[in-house]
């Protein structure tokens, strides 16, 4: 596990000087797949553990915090037990960017530039692309079928708690020997409203586009145990994630991630009273809901999930 350590310097000398050490196992790139649809401009790359990685870059176009976003918000969901793919920071080598044409990115214009070397996010392929379909898009009468539709308004309690400022991604994925699909919640980048780092919440954001998914439920039991397990999580669980961030994500910004991570402690109490102004709003997500309470009292005894982080 990586440790910013903070080391106190003298008052004539100033402020605080972080030390970064250790870090988790990291994965360095060895191919260049293609490159992948999406605002992020990602590209799909094989990695040293054999195993296929989207990867997100430095220098995207939207936002060098898109990448600490998608570390941190994705190891939280599945510390929670959300299925999300697993996720890593990949070495992409300087030999690897010279060596293929297509690592590139588009800043407009008729402009390219070489991606980024160095660490890099990585989110792991869901499945095997060569031998499983995955789809962004599912008919009306297989998404109702889905095995895990269930897990729909657990992720919202997620979204709804770390400020997710764009539409509910998803994918599906259905193996050779499986009847059903299976949804798998991809895209963590715009929690906490992207790069800013703020939450202007509003009652609309960070839902599924297609509100059929929310039609099963009929009370507050359709979103635990997810709910709950926001509302019992320890400010030790958050920042030992974010230890394992490279400080480059965030510009060395320490202040700011700090901020980011207490600020998200306080708001685990606030996702019941936010679940409720989305079941209150003109889309009606919950036309089966039959709980006469808006908000259950907060359990905080209960023990957050530990996952599989």
């Amino acid at each position: 596990m990586n440790l910013a350590i903070e080391v106190q310097i003298s008052k004539y000398q100033g402020g605080t000087l972080y030390i970064y050490m250790g870090g988790p196992e990291h994965i360095y790139a060895m191919q260049h797949v293609r490159r992948m649809r999406g605002g992020s401009q990602s590209h799909l790359l094989r990695a040293s553990d054999s195993h296929f990685y989207i990867c997100k870059f430095q220098n995207n176009p939207q936002d060098i915090r898109i990448l600490v976003n998608e570390y941190l918000a994705t190891h939280l969901a599945a510390l929670l037990g959300l299925p999300v793919p697993e996720v890593a920071i990949i070495d992409v080598p300087e030999w690897l960017i010279q060596n293929s044409p297509e690592l590139k990115i588009d800043i407009g214009g008729g402009l390219l530039r070489p991606c980024a070397s160095g660490p890099q996010f990585a989110s792991r392929y869901v499945a095997d692309p060569h031998s499983t379909a995955i789809f962004d898009y599912l008919p009306g009468s297989i998404l109702k079928q889905i095995a895990n539709i269930n897990d729909f308004p657990q992720v919202l309690a997620f979204d709804k708690w770390t400020g997710n400022a764009d539409g509910r991604q998803a994918v599906f994925a259905k193996e050779p020997n499986q009847r059903r699909y299976k949804a798998w919640f991809i895209d963590q980048g715009y929690c906490f409203n992207a790069g800013e780092w703020d939450f202007p919440d509003s009652p609309l954001r960070g839902v599924f586009g297609r509100i059929a998914v929310y039609e099963h439920v009929t009370s507050w039991t359709a979103f635990e145990p997810t709910l709950s397990r926001i509302e019992a999580i320890t400010e030790d669980a958050i920042s030992s994630i974010a230890s394992e961030i490279p400080p480059e994500w965030f510009r060395h910004d320490f202040s700011a991630l700090s901020r980011l991570m207490a600020t998200l402690h306080q708001r685990r109490l606030a996702v019941r009273n936010l679940i409720t102004g989305f079941r209150k709003s003109t889309r009606n997500p919950f036309p089966n809901w039959t709980d006469s309470e808006l908000v259950r009292p907060i359990q905080p005894t209960t023990k957050p999930h530990g996952g599989n982080k």
